[in-house]
């Protein structure tokens, strides 16, 4: 199981959307960013490293969602912990992905989500964000 950490970055009543680049495994499919929990390295930790290394900005952590765990091969299977983030310094510069978006959460639904990321959508529509 690969442990992958993801952020649903907030700005008012908006949250961050990003489109993966068409040389990303699940090409085109959009997702929260974020990425593997390295060895040692907590899921906290590793959301911060991550969206700094893909979007150029520091966030801090708001929330934590719950975990999804999903299958999309034999031997793939992720667990993906989400956390509710702000961006606390920087400006977004997208270093891995194709597009981003700003949407109110109940925009989100129009997007064609990477599967793993489609019940923390679900889960983010029953909450008040």
């Amino acid at each position: 199981m690969i442990f992958v950490a993801c952020a649903i970055i907030r700005n008012g009543d908006k949250i961050l959307c990003v489109q993966r680049s068409s040389t990303m495994s699940l090409p085109l499919k959009w997702e929260f960013p974020g990425g593997k929990v390295e060895q040692f390295e907590t899921a906290e930790n590793c959301i911060k490293r991550e969206i700094l290394e893909e979007l150029n900005v520091k966030i801090k952590i708001v929330a934590t969602l719950s975990a999804n765990i999903h299958k999309y091969a034999e031997n793939l299977v992720v667990n993906l912990i989400p956390f509710i983030c702000e961006i606390i310094e920087g400006k977004i510069i997208l270093k891995e992905h194709k597009n981003y978006c700003w949407l109110k959460k109940e925009e989100m639904i129009k997007l064609d989500w990477a599967a793993a990321d489609i019940p923390i959508v679900e889960e983010i529509l029953k909450l008040e964000i």
